[in-house]
């Protein structure tokens, strides 16, 4: 294997065991390391210059896809902060290359932040119907849309009252929430843990849908649709497959990052909001509303999880918008 492979796989595992990456981040560090070595073709980090840098940004700026759509700049960065770390870390071995701080981000545009207006919030947490509850006799399948309608009704309330990642909220078990105390401490990115609280009406959401689960499986959000969760009607199933059942019970409830997002996009739709609706997007929502109520950025900053207060100000110029609101309603109009 060649040096620069060799040492491109001692920084995954120093990401890994000293900085605490997730495999996710791992993975991704891992492909676009990859694209460069394959494309620059060099043995030894000493053959990294500025100019081969130069030339690969050309490269991913010129770069189009099979849609022949090109690379978005906020991709092309991902590319030069994987670079610029995996030089960083040579440099700490006392491996000759090319020093990280010569290699620049390029100005990229403002992130545009797209979050949901109150009254776009207040449709979205209605639109999920719940009813009274009163289905004693009916049918299983009635019973099943009545727990996924307790869940997602939890799912959104909690997605935002915390403002979690979606991951985070995949990840939740149900020992993790304390509904007492109306807060609980989350893990978030870096394995760095914070603290989020729960609003009433998220309480009584999960307080809700907790009180329908029959399983015994840890995570908070499950599909009720496996095997094994004691909701579906098993009783005519042959013989012959009961040990695949048996199998199926084994396994995992626990809903995935994927289908969280397809729930908030079916319920988005249902309230008629023609954006594009996705669990981040109720992160969004969070942050903007704490701003426009008074909270202060370095506590949004804390409650989201950033690690930078520059991560957090890409809200402040949506709260521009509410300041000037404030300015023409106070302000003296002589």
């Amino acid at each position: 294997m060649e040096k620069i492979k060799e040492l491109k796989i001692e920084f995954l595992e120093y990401l890994e065991i000293e900085k605490n990456r997730s495999q996710l981040t791992i993975r991704n560090y891992d492909h676009y390391l990859n694209r460069f070595l394959d494309w620059a073709m060099i043995r030894n980090p000493e053959d990294i210059t500025g100019e081969l840098v130069k030339k690969f940004r050309l490269y991913l700026n010129r770069y189009k896809d099979r849609k022949e759509k090109n690379l978005k700049k906020a991709t092309q960065d991902y590319y030069i902060i994987a670079l610029r770390g995996f030089l960083k870390y040579l440099a700490k071995q006392d491996i000759e290359t090319l020093a990280s701080e010569k290699v620049e981000l390029g100005k990229t545009q403002e992130r545009e932040v797209e979050f949901l207006e109150a009254d776009e919030i207040k449709r979205l947490l209605e639109s999920v119907k719940t009813g009274d509850g009163n289905i004693e006799g009916d049918i299983p399948e009635c019973r099943l849309q009545y727990f996924h309608r307790l869940r997602d009704k939890a799912i959104l309330e909690l997605l935002f009252s915390t403002g979690l990642r979606v991951s985070e909220l995949a990840n939740l078990n149900r020992e993790n929430i304390n509904l007492k105390s109306g807060e609980f401490s989350i893990r978030g990115k870096g394995g760095k843990i914070r603290l989020v609280f729960i609003s009433d009406s998220a309480k009584d959401a999960i307080i809700d849908y907790l009180k329908k689960r029959k399983d015994i499986d840890p995570a908070l959000f499950i599909n009720f649709r496996k095997k094994g969760g004691g909701y579906c009607n098993n009783e005519n199933k042959s013989k012959k497959n009961s040990k695949k059942n048996k199998a199926k019970a084994n396994q995992s409830l626990r809903l995935t990052v994927r289908t969280i997002q397809r729930i908030v996009e079916k319920y988005a739709v249902k309230a008629g909001i023609v954006k594009k609706v996705t669990p981040h997007t109720l992160r969004h929502s969070f942050a903007t509303d704490l701003l426009m109520n008074g909270a202060d950025i370095r506590s949004v900053q804390s409650m989201l999880g950033h690690s930078s207060i520059t991560t957090t100000q890409i809200y402040t110029h949506i709260t521009d918008k509410h300041l000037k609101n404030i300015h023409k309603k106070f302000h003296s109009k002589k």
